[in-house]
């Protein structure tokens, strides 16, 4: 559910007042017999739940009830909740966004994103599939928010000269599943890699705390595995969008229109190579820090060359990366690529709101309520490992329709980890599929922030939305339990 700015509603107010309730209720309750501290972490978890999806107070500023409450409830120390802000996962995301803030300043985003359109064609089939692809890709590196704001305009300019050559009425079906495409696109492009979007960076951060002497899962083995997804679920979207429900053979465009916002940025500048050479030589960094064992195949890290490979991560290689763009001189001069505006420009509320599930996620394990979750909840491996799956993808799918996938990742993840401890599931079988599912809601304006910017275009009904979108959420528990049931077990070897 995307944050509203502006007066309050009803659905907050009832949520101000449900999560106090809540939280006093089960504060004097035994809910977790013989662990005071176990229960009054499950206090502050639904309260800080209720709050979340009720979005009755901002997102981030919920985030910081455990940095105030731990303390006084005795389940952890003020230094101890604080340190679970800031940390590897964070400075992933601070350097990955901080890249994303240079390819949009010097207009590479725009570029990338009309090469690819032009590379695929102009057919209403091959331009929705040019601005899915383009929206995929580059959600996979910044934003899925970012890539579909700087996709609006420009497939607004498409449409535009559509109706303008074959009417309103004509490109009524293309203009509806160019703009579903582009928010579809965004959201299944962001799973593809750690950073595309914040659920893979929650669940980098709770995995790491709740296993932390298991394997790493780097940036290069997540991609290994996530790609094929993005790309079963995109033609899968595609085929949908333009074969079934917005069918449309008319040519309505010519190449001109591509081609003219193309030229229109002229030569490549000296700013847009500095920062394709530094978004390049970061995802290669990426991809291949560890080793990659891939069944009998076998390729070493780049960190194994170095004294100390495990004291490096993706986090690492993203504040390096970003950082030399605050030293590569910009075409205006005087100026560097990256100035001290950069800063502000980062979304501090999302870190914040990391920041306060990870310390929600250590108050679980330190308080003992993930052991305590664990036993209670362990009639869950009764039920075969694929129905297990499938309910946890589509409970986390439709789920988020309604509420904020990463607030939701948040709060599930840490009780899937334990789950897993309790009764010994790998714990990747539930924590990757719930976690992908997160970003599959694709019915509702208010389930992912892409949906909500292309619905404010005016160019898409809800009803549209909601007829192409509950079939793409059941399908997208179908890919998820399957790919990850085949390639997902391959890959991580489970």
């Amino acid at each position: 559910m995307t944050e509203t700015a502006g007066l309050r509603n009803k659905t907050q107010n009832i949520g101000l007042i449900l999560g106090l309730i809540i939280f006093a209720i089960l504060m004097f309750s035994d809910l977790v017999p013989n662990n005071p501290a176990a229960t009054r972490t499950a206090a502050l978890a639904a309260l800080a739940a209720t709050w979340w999806i009720t979005e009755a107070i901002p997102l981030a500023a919920t985030a910081l009830i455990p940095l105030i409450l731990f303390p006084l409830l005795g389940v952890m120390s003020g230094k101890s909740v604080a340190v679970q802000y800031f940390n590897s996962t964070i400075f992933l995301f601070v350097g990955g966004f901080l890249i994303a803030g240079a390819m949009e300043k010097c207009n590479l985003h725009k570029r990338i994103a009309l090469r690819i359109i032009r590379i695929i064609g102009v057919s209403p089939t091959g331009i929705i599939f040019g601005f899915m692809a383009a929206s995929a890709f580059l959600s996979a590196f910044i934003s899925n928010t970012a890539t579909a704001v700087m996709m609006l305009p420009i497939a607004i300019a498409v449409i535009s000269k559509a109706e303008a050559v074959s009417g309103e009425k004509d490109s009524k079906k293309f203009a509806t599943g160019l703009m579903l495409g582009i928010a579809y696109a965004a959201s299944v492009g962001g799973v593809s890699t750690l950073v595309g979007t914040p659920p893979n960076l929650v669940f980098h951060r709770i995995f790491e705390m709740s296993f932390p002497d298991a394997p790493e899962i780097s940036f290069g083995l997540w991609t290994i595995f996530a790609l094929p997804l993005t790309v079963v679920m995109l033609v899968v979207i595609w085929i949908l969008l333009t074969k079934i429900f917005f069918k449309s053979n008319k040519t309505i465009i010519d190449k001109h229109t591509i081609d003219d916002e193309y030229k229109s940025l002229g030569k490549m500048s000296s700013d847009e190579k500095s920062v394709m050479i530094i978004f390049v030589l970061t995802a290669v960094l990426w991809m291949f820090r560890q080793d990659l064992n891939i069944g009998a195949f076998h390729l070493p890290g780049w960190s194994n060359f170095l004294s100390s490979p495990k004291l490096i991560d993706d986090g690492t290689v993203a504040i390096f990366m970003s950082m030399l763009l605050f030293f590569i001189p910009s075409k205006n001069k005087g100026q560097m690529i990256l100035g001290k505006d950069a800063f502000t420009r980062l979304p501090w509320g999302i870190i914040i709101l990391f920041g306060g599930g990870f310390a929600l996620a250590a108050g679980f394990a330190e308080s003992g309520l993930s052991e305590s979750l664990g036993k209670m909840l362990s009639g869950a491996a009764d039920s075969p490992l694929l129905v297990t799956i499938a309910s946890v993808s589509a409970g986390l799918t439709f789920l988020t329709e309604l509420t904020s996938n990463t607030a939701t990742t948040q709060t599930i993840l840490p009780i899937l980890a334990s789950v897993s401890k309790a009764t010994g599931i790998n714990p990747l079988l539930l924590m990757i599929p719930a976690t992908i599912s997160a970003s599959f809601a694709f019915m509702l304006p208010v389930a992912t922030p892409p949906n909500a910017i292309i619905f404010g275009s005016g160019k898409v009904r809800i009803a549209d939305m909601v007829k192409v979108g509950i079939v793409l959420n059941l399908i997208g528990v179908f890919v998820t339990t399957v790919l990850f049931l085949t390639w997902g077990r391959f890959v991580f070897g489970i």
